[in-house]
This record gives C-alpha cells, sequence and structure tokens, in this order.
C-alpha cells in the first residue's frame, strides 16, 4: 500500500481522489471511487440544490463506507452560499473550495470537521489560498478537464512543490498509474482523477458523452469558453473549459464577436455535436467503460508497482 499524508489524514488506502465534476460526480460516482480506497467527491455545482446535496451525499456514503468529500465553486458563493451550508450539514470529511478566494468559508468547513483543499492554477493562487487556511492543494494542470487554468500540469507541479510547504495533490492528465507514480515520486500526497472516470458507467450525464470519451485522442479536446456562455454560466473569464471538440466547438471556438444568443440558439444539450462533453487530454488513455471501483484500483496498483522498481 501507499502510505503518504493524504491517506494517513482521510484514512485511506489510495491516495486518490475522485474529482467533483459537476454534472457527472454524483453519488454513485463518488462511493465507487471511495469504495475502492480513495476519496470521492460529489461535484456540487452552481445549478445543484441542496436536496440534490443531501439525495447525493446519502447514495456516496453508502457506497463508500461512509467516507465522503464535497466540491464547490467558491466564486458562485460570493453571491450565494446556500449550498455550502447544505453541503456542510452533510458532514463531509473532505470540502473543495476552488476557482476563488476560499477564505470566507474555511473556518466553517473547518468547524464542521471537514479538511479543507483548493483546486489551484497558479503561484498566485496557491498564495491566496495559503493565506485562507486550506489544509492542502490541488495543482491542477491546464490538461485537466473541465474548468482549468493555463499552465501545464509537469511544470505547475514543480513550481508548486518548491513554493509551499502545504501537502500537495495533482490533478491533470493523470489516467494510469504512469502518471500517479510520477506526481508521487515528484513529491505530492495523491493524484485527483477525473477523466479517467468519465465513461464509467457510475458517471452521471447523457450515455453519448461516455462514448464520447472512449473514442478520443489525446489532441481531441478544445480550450473555450463557448459552452459557458451558451448556457449562461457567468464563470470568470480567468477559466475556460477543456472540453471534447464536436461540431459546435468547430463552429465557434475562437471567434469572441458571436453573441451569446446566437450559442444559446445553436447548443443542444441531447444532441452529442452540439452537446458539452468535458474531458482533459489523458482522454486518450480511456480505451472502454469500466466500473470506476475497478479504474481507481488499477491506477494505484501499477502506480505502486512502478514506484517499487524505483526503490
Amino acid at each position: 500500500m501507499i502510505s503518504t499524508w493524504l491517506t494517513e489524514r482521510l484514512g485511506l488506502t489510495l491516495p486518490l481522489v475522485g474529482a467533483p465534476m459537476g454534472g457527472r460526480a454524483g453519488g454513485r460516482l463518488a462511493g465507487e471511487v471511495s469504495r475502492a480506497g480513495g476519496i470521492g467527491m460529489l461535484g456540487a455545482a452552481r445549478y445543484t440544490t441542496a436536496e440534490w446535496i443531501a439525495e447525493e451525499s446519502a447514495v456516496a456514503r453508502e457506497r463508500g463506507g461512509g467516507r465522503l468529500g464535497i466540491g464547490l465553486m467558491t466564486w458562485s458563493l460570493d453571491a450565494d452560499d446556500t449550498l455550502l451550508g447544505a453541503a456542510l450539514e452533510q458532514r463531509p470529511d473532505l470540502v473543495s473550495l476552488s476557482f476563488g478566494d476560499p477564505e470566507p468559508y474555511v473556518r466553517r468547513a473547518h468547524d464542521a470537521g471537514a479538511l479543507v483543499c483548493s483546486q489551484i492554477n497558479s503561484l498566485e493562487d496557491l498564495r491566496v489560498v495559503e493565506s485562507a487556511g486550506v489544509d492542502f492543494v490541488v495543482a491542477q494542470g491546464g490538461e485537466a478537464g473541465g474548468h482549468t487554468g493555463h499552465v501545464a500540469t509537469l511544470p505547475l507541479m514543480q513550481m508548486v512543490l518548491e513554493a509551499t510547504d502545504l501537502p500537495v495533490v495533482v490533478a491533470g492528465g493523470i489516467g494510469s498509474g504512469r502518471g500517479l507514480a510520477a506526481v508521487l515520486a515528484a513529491g505530492a500526497v495523491g493524484g485527483l482523477v477525473g477523466t479517467a472516470l468519465l465513461a464509467s458507467p457510475e458517471a452521471d450525464g447523457p450515455e453519448y458523452s461516455r462514448r464520447r470519451v472512449v473514442s478520443a485522442g489525446g489532441t481531441d479536446t478544445v480550450y473555450t469558453d463557448v459552452f459557458d456562455r451558451a448556457r449562461s454560466q457567468p464563470w470568470p473569464t480567468r477559466w475556460g473549459a477543456r472540453v471534447i471538440v464536436n461540431d459546435f466547438t468547430r463552429r465557434w471556438s475562437g471567434r469572441p464577436e458571436v453573441s451569446d444568443a446566437d450559442l444559446a440558439a445553436s447548443y443542444d444539450k441531447d444532441d452529442p455535436d452540439l452537446g458539452v462533453v468535458n474531458a482533459g487530454q489523458s482522454a486518450g488513455l480511456v480505451a472502454a467503460a469500466e466500473p470506476a471501483h475497478d479504474v481507481i484500483r488499477r491506477i494505484a496498483a501499477d502506480a505502486e508497482e512502478l514506484l517499487a522498481r524505483l526503490r
């Protein structure tokens, strides 16, 4: 077994965290990551409800042996922190407060008994969340699926590890044991996995999203804001999203002159050629729709074998 600060503090057997992917990471997916030995997180996106958090938390705990993580978008809490209150009512083991300054919310999460982490995309982000008092950081590289920054995982990881004494988990491109072994060997305490789980039957979302992830290669993603604009999702402009290319992105990405109204008129969430599939470059490593439990266990086992060779 691989033992790190992360496994010891959260009582895990594997140093892996399931990404809190909005619209994809519900109770079934989070629970299966926890059942495998890591900790899964619900993706409590801006459009979710307190009722959804309660219902999905119960599912995650039942499947995952009691462990629970919940991820929230900090920028949306600044306008309405209802979802944070709903999340803390579930007494999660881990709360992720990402994409913004978590300072107003960290003490509340700690008082509820949770560890707090924040995903960061730059050294400037690191200084903000350090000052806020988070317990660890997630260095999320630009290869990651969904909303992310612009610095690639490898240089970001090195910069963050050199610049902080906080424990560091790494996200962005970890889709196999080789990826996990690499970040652990570099000094990280774990890996956060998202794209590798998107084809799993426990992931929420339309069936076509699973097929798209399986068929996508490493060059079949694009970094864009067109889906946020089409769906009136008011994400801060500094964060675009990495998605799988389709007819919608081919037509509209890179055209800032196009109106949000035109984008909305063209968008169709039920059409694989016009709907969004958030996924990272590690989609090129997803070859089949495997259960999330099996994916997590294999990544960890392969990493352990590779690290044993180094030793």
